[in-house]
């Protein structure tokens, strides 16, 4: 555990953060999954690319990896409707 008072206050922020980031990733999960499945509407795919973006813009994803997984994404959706 760190004696410094101002590395202490990091610590917790860095726990808020690392919990924030987790459920936004973990969302985006659930939201590519769902705009990969069977029957999905073109709503549930908007959705998961709306969350990947907004990942990328706060930080969560690297820009490139967003648009990869965006990529995969409608290559999924698009195999998936054929």
């Amino acid at each position: 555990m760190a004696n410094i008072k101002s590395q202490k206050k990091r610590i917790k922020t860095n726990a808020k953060a690392e919990a924030r980031n987790k459920a936004a990733r973990a969302e985006l999960r659930t939201r590519v999954k769902t705009a990969t499945a069977e029957g999905a509407d073109d709503e549930a795919v908007r959705m998961a690319i709306k969350r990947i973006d907004m990942a990328a813009s706060k930080g969560i994803l690297h820009k490139n990896a967003a648009a990869r997984k965006k990529s995969r994404l409608m290559a999924q959706v698009n195999a998936n409707q054929a």
